[in-house]
């Protein structure tokens, strides 16, 4: 049987340049001009040599780069509305309207077998919406465009510990409404499955609670009685090592300990304050449970600090890490 060569093993990853509005674009060519980045990975870069090269020049990185696959060498592929003028630094349906091109195109590139993985930089919300996106978010663009109605849902990564949302992109008020047995064990379902995708047999995950002190018994709710409890229990029942409700005030500390290696939170920010005081410059954001792993860096645009050369790049890094490794997976499954 022919072996497998370290080539053919070396994933091969979309990236867009995120909003050009924003910090995107520095931290892309930072991120290819990295020493042993383009070793590891085939990168096709959703922009045109002209753009490429203006804005590798602008924040001082020496990229290689070709038209087609070239060991050490960023791949550009194009982009639709390269070339197009964007003002820096501010909100605009022009920047949105990039942005979804390249997403979009991105997607047909998996789609037609030619990457692995995407990863994006930053975008903005108020962009996109501006663009036309009218989606809680883009993980559920994303699924629109792939006519996926699988679970999904934002995972969040930092060094040793993974995080996923029963409720994202929503306002508060409505975050008990969507809260039940089932959307709690989907939840732990894809958390477990994607832990265990990293290389962890058997993950220790803990199922936060909605409510002050786990509702003190029901005093201060019922959720976890009628609904995220059940859904711990169904979690069990399949062999999942989940356990709770726990209070969030608390389980972020075991969980930082490494008494856990995954929390399922209840709504966006239960876990998104605890994970970028834990590690805000090491936090990635994967879009959970698609066919096609996307990951990006978990923080925004930073449109102060725009062409100052001070973005930090390590998130960025981060992700690109776990896009590698994801790719790698997915290339491997397609043989």
């Amino acid at each position: 049987m022919p072996q497998t060569t370290a080539e053919e093993l070396r994933p091969r990853i979309a990236l867009t340049l995120g909003d050009p509005a924003g910090i995107g674009p520095e931290l892309a060519v930072r991120l290819l001009a990295t020493p042993g980045n383009l070793d590891r990975a085939e990168v096709h870069v959703l922009s045109d040599a002209a753009e490429f090269k203006a804005v590798a020049g602008e924040f001082g990185a020496d990229v290689r780069v070709a038209d087609v696959a070239t060991p050490g060498h960023a791949v550009l592929v194009g982009s639709d509305l390269s070339g197009r003028p964007v003002a820096r630094r501010t909100v605009s349906r022009e920047a949105g309207e990039r942005v979804m091109s390249d997403l979009r195109k991105a997607l047909s590139l998996y789609q037609a077998g030619t990457v692995d993985a995407i990863m994006f930089t930053p975008l903005n919300k108020a962009s996109l919406h501006l663009a036309g996106m009218h989606e809680e978010d883009e993980l559920r663009w994303f699924a629109k465009n792939l006519d996926y109605t699988g679970t999904t849902s934002e995972l969040n990564f930092v060094p040793g510990l993974v995080t996923s949302r029963v409720t994202s992109h929503i306002p508060l008020k409505d975050v008990a409404a969507r809260i039940n047995a089932g959307s709690v064990l989907a939840a732990i379902r894809l958390l477990d499955d994607v832990i265990k995708g990293s290389g962890i047999e058997a993950p220790r995950l803990a199922v936060c609670a909605l409510n002050p002190h786990a509702g003190e018994n029901g005093q201060f709710g019922r959720e976890e009685i009628d609904h995220i409890g059940p859904g711990i229990e169904a979690a069990r029942a399949e062999g999942i090592d989940a356990s709770g409700p726990y209070p969030c005030d608390t389980v972020f500390i075991k969980a930082r300990d490494g008494h856990f290696d995954g929390v399922v939170t209840m709504y966006h920010d239960q876990g998104q304050i605890a994970m970028k005081l834990m590690g805000f410059d090491r936090g990635v954001t994967v879009q959970g449970g698609l066919p096609v792993p996307i990951a990006t860096p978990s923080h925004g645009t930073a449109f102060e600090i725009v062409g100052k050369r001070i973005a930090h790049l390590g998130p960025t890094q981060h992700a690109y890490d776990l896009a590698v490794a994801l790719g790698r997976r997915v290339r491997q499954q397609r043989g």
